[in-house]
């Protein structure tokens, strides 16, 4: 039996460009090995598990190519430990609660509007965006302020490839982005817990760095409502607050723009909010993490890397009291 793989070489296709005999070929000729006392890629049973899973879970295909200068070599966080364990406050603000609650959210129509300090506002719809830019499939660390972190394989393309389309006046020296707020389909937005609509905010230097991803999808389909459907923003070294869901405007500004957590709670959650193991919440220390299916609550946590690893980013903060500036 062929290798289905062989003909991408040194480079593993994404899971979306595989099809589904090529899968079930593949797992039966690592269990016939397996059988025999050979030892199959690692890599490939994982790819075939996780396009298994995506079968079953009825989500739709996206066809993205990998990119290798965006993907860490960590151990991936499973699809159902990515789905089922969220932050999506206009869901609710228990873990499983957008999983359990964000059916009602209907991710068609959907129309972006990107405006303020530009020359060419304009709004777009989604099939406009996933046809924007070449779709990559990126695998991110991702690591939430309240001392957990999981690894997810995005798709998407960096944000760069928007914000040059609207052509940025000279004015534009901020990013805001503003999410979805609509009570009768986002139970959580008839708490008080935070001030909707959800909006967050980057410098334009940080908006415009090839990492910042506009994200229309995960593990080699679009993106499940729980997760920020159908367009979030995913920025890889900040912690996850930082990266809107399900955006419906994005306006750039002179100002900074004022942000939903630092609105809520200005000593804890600052406007950069950068992943630094240095600088604690002041409820708890940043030096360590949880990671998502693997690090147990009893278990010794793993050690928080700057700017959650992605060195790259620092220049943009050269010369800044990053206590200060939190």
């Amino acid at each position: 039996m062929r290798n289905p793989f062989q003909q991408y070489g040194d480079h593993p296709p994404s899971v979306s460009e595989i099809t589904p005999r090529e899968i079930f070929e593949s797992r039966r000729d690592f269990m016939r090995q397996l059988a025999v006392g050979s030892i199959a890629s690692a890599s490939l049973v994982e790819m075939a598990n996780r396009e298994v899973f995506a079968q079953t879970a009825g989500g739709q295909k996206l066809v993205a190519m990998a990119n290798p200068a965006f993907v860490v070599m960590d151990k991936k966080t499973t699809y159902k430990d990515a789905t089922s364990y969220n932050n999506f406050y206009e869901f609710g603000t228990d873990k499983a609660d957008p999983a359990e609650t964000a059916g009602s959210l209907k991710t068609r129509p959907w129309t972006i509007t990107i405006e303020g300090e530009v020359k060419k506002p304009i709004t777009l719809d989604l099939d406009s965006l996933l046809k924007l830019a070449p779709l990559e499939e990126r695998v991110y660390r991702l690591r939430c302020v309240e001392g957990w972190s999981m690894v997810i394989p995005w798709i998407g393309y960096s944000l760069s490839n928007l914000l040059k389309k609207v052509e940025p006046t000279g004015n534009a020296r901020y990013v805001e982005f503003i999410s979805l707020a609509d009570k009768r389909q986002m139970p959580g937005v008839n708490s008080r817990v935070l001030q909707w609509p959800y909006t967050e905010g980057l410098r334009m230097d940080e908006a415009m760095h090839p990492l910042s991803l506009l994200a229309l999808g995960m593990y080699g389909e679009v993106l499940p409502n729980q997760n920020g459907a159908p367009v979030r923003l995913v920025v890889p070294w900040k912690y996850g607050f930082k990266s809107a869901k399900s955006i419906v405007k994005i306006r750039l500004t002179k100002d900074q723009p004022r942000t939903s957590w630092n609105l809520s709670a200005p000593d804890e959650y600052g406007f950069y909010s950068n992943v630094n193991p240095e600088v604690d919440h002041p409820r708890w220390s940043q030096a360590s993490e949880r990671r998502i299916g693997e690090d147990g609550f009893l278990s010794r946590k793993r050690k928080t890397l700057m700017f959650n690893g992605y060195g790259e980013v620092a220049s943009l903060y050269s010369g800044m009291d990053l206590r200060k500036n939190f």
